[in-house]
């Protein structure tokens, strides 16, 4: 199962969005329709409510008087916090029981209005944000819901800015255009990255680019390392360390457009116990075989290590799991912090990666040519650190 949460701020078009996913296949769960539903009249949410805020929230028929609940707890925290603390448990398992009884090869839509100001992202495998610039929906909520000017920008104004919405963005989807524009943009999400996505998280699958395509620098790198380390944490549990390291997190540095990511454990053994499917269940699944990491300098036994890799076709990511303190934890965060810290010796790297990238284009042989650099590079590094006082 791929569970996908789903947001864009009021007006963007996130439910033609949720209804042509729907239309695809997906199994769409609707945030707001369940928040209605958990108050709706003879529920205990409704009851509850009333025996909080007395029953001048009811309108004539006994249902919710949404209006004069607001007028109650808008500007008051204590009221707003004491409504939260009812409906909120159960919209949550009033969601998980839909989630709970979709197909286990479904790809579950969690449209969610607020999933960004609540801090939901890290809970789904992909968050797709539906995007549009304020002037479109300022003309939308006029004219498909009769909003008056100064209430829309009101409403725009209560929920998170564009730039927020974006950082949790695995996805975004830019509705300015037409209706036909943005279905087959969904249309093309949909067939080539959730569909074999969600058969990779069910089947336990990896994405491992074969061949080795150095790009130019993305500024976007740590952001998107960002999003990934709070999916690791989430699956991970407790307070385990994560560290982007590797190449895209030395900036300005030309690299393969893989995330390269360290979780760091107590034990190999704990690596190998549950966590190893948490992480699988969140899109992280462990790349089969026997993995380590060459010691520097040469001679000594290998550096013991297991690898995950990302199921989603879109965002390849090498997962290591090392042990805490091991030499092959410390070095990868040396390397790092090394190469951030030395102009020339980023330079040197470049250099070798792009001769090597050019002779040796699959993955296997390029990393495996890289080691004699890194043996060297490897004394420098600790010159560095001893002149510096580096801890990692």
């Amino acid at each position: 199962m791929l569970r996908v949460g789903l947001t864009g701020g009021i007006g963007s078009g996130k439910s033609a969005v949720s209804s042509r996913l729907a239309a695809l296949g997906a199994v769409v769960v609707d945030a707001d329709r369940i928040a209605r539903e958990v108050v709706a009249p003879g529920s205990e949410g409704l009851a509850e409510i009333v025996a909080t805020f007395s029953d001048r929230v009811l309108d004539a028929d006994g249902a919710l008087d949404r209006a004069a609940l607001g007028a109650v707890v808008f500007g008051d925290e204590a009221a707003r916090r004491r409504l939260e603390a009812i409906t909120h448990p159960r919209v949550r398992a009033r969601t998980a029981e839909l989630v709970a009884g979709a197909p286990s090869d479904a790809v579950v839509v969690n449209d969610v209005p607020l999933l960004v100001e609540v801090g939901l992202a890290p809970t789904y495998h992909l968050v797709l944000v539906v995007q549009a610039a304020v002037t479109t929906r300022l003309e939308r909520l006029a004219r498909d819901r009769g909003m008056d000017r100064a209430e829309a920008e009101r409403r725009i104004a209560a929920q998170a800015d564009d730039a927020r919405r974006q950082a949790a963005a695995d996805v975004l989807l830019d509705n300015d255009g037409t209706l036909a524009d943005l279905h087959a943009a969904v249309d093309t999400l949909w067939h080539e990255r959730l569909l074999p996505y969600e058969r990779n998280v069910r089947e336990h699958h990896a994405v491992r680019p074969e061949r080795v395509v150095l790009t130019e620098p993305d500024p976007t790198w740590p952001q998107q390392y960002a999003r990934l380390a709070a999916r690791i944490r989430h699956a991970a549990g407790g307070d385990l360390r994560v560290d982007h390291i590797g190449s895209t997190a030395v900036p300005g540095l030309a690299a393969k457009d893989v995330i390269d990511i360290q979780l760091t454990v107590p034990s190999l053994a704990e690596a190998d116990g549950p966590l190893a499917d948490r992480l699988a269940d969140a899109g992280f699944p462990r790349v089969p075989g026997d993995w380590g990491d060459n010691p520097r300098p040469p001679g000594s036994r290998r550096w013991e290590k297991r690898l995950h890799g990302s199921a989603d076709p879109g965002r390849p990511v090498y997962l290591h799991v090392r042990e805490a303190d091991s030499p092959g934890w410390r070095y990868a965060l040396l390397m790092r912090d090394h190469l951030r810290a030395d102009p020339g010796q980023r330079a040197a790297y470049l250099e070798v990666k792009r001769e090597l990238a050019a002779s040796a284009p699959d993955s296997a042989t390029y990393g495996t040519l890289k080691d004699p650099w890194f043996d060297e590079e490897h004394l420098r590094a600790e010159e560095w650190a001893a002149q510096t006082g580096w801890r990692p």
